[in-house]
């Protein structure tokens, strides 16, 4: 086991897998069983799946496909888009998911994630945060798939939702989404620090040095999408996973 989990990050559109940029113009990139069968093959030990039209679109998860999804999965499976109960929450660690990853309705409804901590665990209940700069290069907080500006503190955001019982944070930065241009190390350095729980970090990583300086920031965890699933400057798209040993290697090059 890594002592860094390197997690995929596959974004669920209706049926199909698509990858965006900037959260925006997403690519089909295939089946989600077909990629799950892929990534058992590389022996993945965690993937994270997000539908991202689920909350725009008003609607509850999919349940029937996330539990064909899992059904195929060897790993773990972190679900994130259309939560908003406590009986949805249930009902997808029901079809297998393991960890639930929350964004918008916390906004409206923040002592869901109080509810799911103290009747499943802090550890399985994730709280998202999108996160992109203005015009004056401030970060600011978004919702509903990076639609809605939240004006809230992000630091104030954080604290509040892991007193209520979020054991981990999905940390993701709009404007690197799909880039593969590495992570933004200032936003990681300066949320990390006020953290105490596990940090996962995404948006923007292209190759495996991009990992070692997200670590290095501080990431306990990192998320990959766009250099998981495209291949070449063509962005050819070719569901990949790095060896074991190469991971381990750039991992421990942070120690």
């Amino acid at each position: 086991m890594l002592r860094n989990r390197v997690i995929p990050t596959l974004l669920l559109k209706g049926k199909g897998l698509v990858k965006t940029t900037k959260f925006k113009n997403p690519v089909y990139i295939g089946d989600p069983i077909n990629a799950v069968r892929i990534f058992n093959v590389k022996e993945v030990d965690e993937l994270i799946l997000l539908d991202i039209t689920a909350t725009i679109e008003r609607r509850e998860p999919n349940f029937e496909k996330i539990r064909e999804i899992v059904s195929e999965a060897f790993m773990p499976i972190g679900y994130g888009g259309g939560i908003k109960t406590l009986d949805e929450i249930e009902k997808l660690f029901r079809v297998g998911i393991e960890k639930v990853i929350i964004n918008s309705a916390l906004f409206s409804n923040p002592e869901v994630a109080k509810d799911a901590a103290k009747t499943f665990g802090n550890q399985s209940i994730v709280l998202a945060i999108d996160v992109k700069k203005d015009f004056w290069g401030n970060y600011k907080l978004f919702s509903n798939s990076g639609k809605n500006k939240q004006n809230i503190l992000i630091a104030d955001h954080i604290k509040k939702n892991i007193d209520n019982g979020c054991g981990e944070i999905f940390l993701n930065n709009i404007d690197r989404d799909g880039t593969m241009i590495g992570y933004d190390v200032e936003l990681i350095e300066r949320y990390s620090r006020i953290i105490d729980v596990p940090l996962i970090v995404a948006g923007g990583a292209g190759n495996l040095h991009h990992f070692a300086e997200a670590i290095k920031a501080g990431a306990d965890a990192i998320a990959a999408g766009s250099m998981f699933v495209f291949q070449g400057i063509h962005r050819a798209v070719l569901l990949n996973y790095p060896k074991y040993s190469d991971l381990e290697k750039i991992i421990n090059e942070v120690l």
